[in-house]
């Protein structure tokens, strides 16, 4: 079969790579049919995740046809349509049961980190029962792309890790695949107002047109007095969702007293928490890998068109294409890039 291998840090090759088989009963081998890139495949190639070995094959997200499975499991058969989750959870270990699923002792996020991942014709998915579900008849696979990973992070770890609730100041910083999720997401818990600071004027229009209520570009205007002006004493949930310096430094600067501080974006380098200036405010700040424990809610919303995620895609390809696809998501603004789908055949 043909997939993306990460050769080393700035390397990357489409190529030729064994296809897998079962190695556990609980496994299932799974046609890929549509996958797509994320912000952290990006940080493997930066060299960032020094776990992601040469000869991996990369992704976590997609969906695809159950073509084996292992004979343990029970919950898939071969020719299912499937939606693959970006995290793999036993469902048996202590943080499984706590539905921890990003830290289960067997799993977590292992799929084009620590085993082979997505962006292939074909996949290991171990853990099936667990790790897949099933995709409902008609629905449209590439909005479901979307489920495997970006969807629930934002809504998990930017929106319920913030506690967003009716009528509170939301702003998210970084309008990206990720914070448009958690834009998306947000609408569901009624905030009086979403803020999007970014400095891609073509994300903050975009950003508009998928609820926002206003848009800062901090390259252009000072981010905190518009804040203050607009404000009482700052907003009640600021959400980090590049993962640089510079924009954690925004959520310490606008939190309100009791606000919540939510981190999603993925750090590459220490930041300076303020602590002097934040002790006093009684601030929560949380943290998190997406645990993908409301990934089934997620689905139904998308079912019942609640949310359309599908409107994030601006660019398709077919998978011998796999290297274009990366050229323009790793150039996002010159190409005016939110998400890609690479599709097989």
């Amino acid at each position: 079969m043909k997939a993306l291998v990460y050769m080393g840090p700035g390397k990357k090759e489409w190529k030729d790579a064994p296809k897998p088989i079962l190695v556990d009963p609980t496994d299932a081998i799974v046609k890929v049919l549509k996958t797509t890139i994320c912000g952290t495949d990006l940080h493997i190639l930066k060299g960032d995740v020094p776990a992601v070995t040469a000869g991996r094959i990369l992704g976590h997200e997609g969906v695809g046809i159950v073509e084996e499975v292992g004979s343990a499991v029970n919950n898939f058969k071969k020719g299912d349509h499937v939606l693959i989750s970006c995290i793999t959870s036993c469902g048996k270990c202590e943080y499984c049961k706590k539905q921890m699923y990003a830290h289960c002792e067997d799993g977590g996020w292992i799929l084009g980190h620590l085993i082979d991942g997505t962006q292939a014709e074909v996949v290991r998915i171990p853990h099936a029962d667990n790790s897949l579900y099933p995709i409902p008849p008609k629905a449209n696979e590439e909005a479901l792309v979307m489920l495997s990973d970006i969807l629930p992070t934002g809504h998990e770890i930017g929106v319920l890790n913030g506690a967003v609730k009716p009528g509170d100041i939301v702003a998210i910083v970084g309008a990206g695949p990720v914070g448009m999720s958690v834009l998306l997401t947000a609408q569901f818990y009624s905030p009086a107002q979403i803020i999007m600071i970014d400095t891609d004027e073509s994300r903050l229009e975009l950003a508009k047109k998928f609820g926002a209520t206003q848009t800062i570009n901090p390259a252009k205007n000072d981010v905190l007095k518009i804040i203050t002006e607009q404000t009482k004493d700052g907003v009640d949930v600021a959400i980090e969702a590049v993962g640089i310096p510079e924009t954690f430094n925004i959520c310490q600067d606008i939190i309100r007293p009791g606000g919540h501080i939510a981190n999603v974006g993925v750090h590459g380098k220490s930041v300076d928490l303020q602590l002097q200036k934040l002790w006093i405010k009684n601030i929560t700040i949380t943290t998190g890998l997406v645990n993908t424990n409301t990934t089934s809610m997620l689905l139904k919303t998308v079912e019942s068109k609640k949310i359309q995620p599908e409107q994030l895609i601006t660019h398709r390809f077919t998978f011998d294409q796999m290297l274009e696809a990366y050229e323009v998501f790793s150039n996002a603004a010159r190409e005016k890039t939110m998400k890609v789908i690479i599709s097989n055949g």
